[in-house]
This record gives C-alpha cells, sequence and structure tokens, in this order.
C-alpha cells in the first residue's frame, strides 16, 4: 500500500517484504512461492516509493519501532511512518 505523506510516498510493504534484512542481503523469508515475485516486488516498492529505501516499511520487523519516532501515549507500539526516520 503507497501512502502520500509530507515526506513523499510510504509505501507499507506487508508480506511483500517481512524484514529489512531480507532485501539487504537479498535473502528472502523462507516462506514463499515465488522467489522472482518477491524480489520483483521488492524493486517495485522501492519505485513506489519514489527510490528512497526509507520510506519502504517492512512488514514484520521489529526494526520499524527502533527506525521512527514513537507517537505519544501508545507504549511504543505506535509509530510516526510520515515523519523521517530517525536512523
Amino acid at each position: 500500500m503507497r501512502v502520500q505523506t509530507a515526506r513523499g510516498p510510504v509505501v507499507i510493504a506487508s508480506d511483500a517484504l517481512h524484514f529489512y534484512a531480507n532485501d539487504r542481503t537479498g535473502n528472502p523469508f523462507p516462506i514463499i512461492f515465488d522467489l522472482g515475485a518477491m524480489t520483483q516486488g521488492w524493486r517495485i516498492s522501492k519505485r513506489l516509493a519514489g527510490g528512497d529505501e526509507s520510506r519502504v516499511i517492512a512488514g514484520h520487523d521489529p526494526e520499524v519501532r527502533a527506525r521512527f519516532q514513537p507517537v505519544a501515549g501508545q507504549d511504543g507500539e505506535v509509530v510516526a511512518l510520515h515523519l523521517p526516520p530517525l536512523r
């Protein structure tokens, strides 16, 4: 899903990119049907995010909470994806 934000389009990759490391290492999540389609999905996600990898959000990675500003009052479970990453 792509959402327009003040920092540009943000892509919520969901199951297309389980963990950031999957894309970084080229090693996909082990339960897949079509490896070629999955890696193509990584490229499409980056293109939909305007080429800015910081705007592609991995679907199941706890690292998301470390990368983005927590929303006040949500015990760190909700983060502000519309803001630039902290790191």
